[in-house]
C-alpha cells in the first residue's frame, strides 16, 4: 500500500514538474509522510532517482516540438551540473537556515512581478545575440544550479522566470529550457546521493514509471495549450511554493 501511495504522488509530481517544475512539492512530502522514520537523505535521493526519469522524458517530448536554443542551453546545462554538485557539497559544510527564511520573500516578489506584467512570457522574442544569450544562460545556470544543490525548492520555477525575464522567452520555451537544465542538476544531485548510498533502488522502479507517465501527460497538455496555460500553472505553483516554504521557515 505504501508503494501505491508514493507512486500516485510521483505520477502527480511528474505531471506538474513537466510543465512548470515544483514536482518536489508533491513527492518529497509524500515520501516523508509515508516513511516517517527513514533517513532524510534516503528519501531525498529516492526522489531524485525517480524525478530524473520524468524530467528526461519531458525534455525529449518538448525537444520534438519546440526549438531549443541548443548553442546557449548546452553550455548552460554543463554549468548547472557543476554548480549543483558544488552546492550539494557546500550544504554539507554550511547551514541553509538563513536561505530558508529568505526564500518565501523572494518567491512573493517573483509572483508579484509576474502578475503585474500581464504580457510577460506570452510572446517568444529572444532579446540577445547568441554569444550574449549563452553568457546570460550560463550565469543563470550557475546561480540556480548552485541553489538547487544547496537547497532546492522552486528550482524549475526560478529557471523559467529568469529565462522569461532576461532572455525574452515565452513561458513554454522557458519551461522547455528549464527542463534541460533541471535534468542536469538532478543528475548531479543523484550522483552525489547514490555515491553516499542514499537511494532506495527497490522503490525507484515504481516511482520512476509513475513519474514518466505523469511527465508525458503534462508535456502533451503544455504543448497543446501553449504559453498562456504554462504561465497560469506557473503562478499557481509559485503560490503553492510560497505557502510551503513560508510554513517550513516560520511555523514548523
Amino acid at each position: 500500500m505504501d508503494s501505491v501511495i508514493v507512486a500516485l504522488a510521483s505520477l502527480l509530481a511528474g505531471f506538474v514538474d513537466s510543465i512548470v517544475g515544483g514536482g518536489g512539492l508533491i513527492l518529497v512530502p509524500a515520501l516523508f509522510a509515508t516513511f516517517p522514520t527513514a533517513i532524510p537523505g534516503d528519501l531525498l535521493g529516492t526522489n531524485k532517482s525517480a524525478s530524473i526519469w520524468g524530467t528526461g522524458v519531458a525534455t525529449a517530448q518538448y525537444a520534438r516540438r519546440v526549438q531549443i536554443r541548443w548553442q546557449a542551453m548546452l553550455p548552460a546545462a554543463v554549468t548547472s551540473f557543476v554548480a549543483a554538485f558544488a552546492g550539494a557539497w557546500v550544504v554539507t559544510l554550511v547551514s541553509a537556515d538563513a536561505l530558508r527564511k529568505l526564500l518565501p520573500a523572494v518567491l512573493v516578489a517573483l509572483l508579484i512581478y509576474t502578475l503585474a506584467r500581464k504580457e510577460l512570457g506570452r510572446v517568444h522574442a529572444p532579446l540577445l545575440g547568441l554569444a550574449s544569450e549563452r553568457l546570460v544562460a550560463c550565469a543563470i545556470a550557475a546561480v540556480i544550479g548552485f541553489y538547487d544543490g544547496f537547497f532546492g525548492p522552486g528550482t524549475g520555477s526560478f529557471f523559467i522566470f529568469l529565462f522569461v525575464r532576461f532572455l525574452g522567452y515565452d513561458f513554454l520555451n522557458a519551461s522547455v529550457s528549464a527542463k534541460l537544465l533541471n535534468l542536469s542538476t538532478n543528475a548531479s544531485s543523484l550522483i552525489l546521493f547514490a555515491s553516499m548510498g542514499h537511494v532506495w533502488w527497490h522503490l525507484t522502479l515504481w516511482l520512476a514509471a509513475a513519474n514518466v507517465i505523469g511527465s508525458l501527460l503534462g508535456a502533451r497538455l503544455a504543448l497543446r495549450h501553449g504559453a498562456g496555460f504554462v504561465r497560469m500553472l506557473f503562478i499557481i505553483v509559485v503560490g503553492a511554493l510560497i505557502l510551503k516554504t513560508g510554513y517550513d521557515a516560520f511555523l514548523r
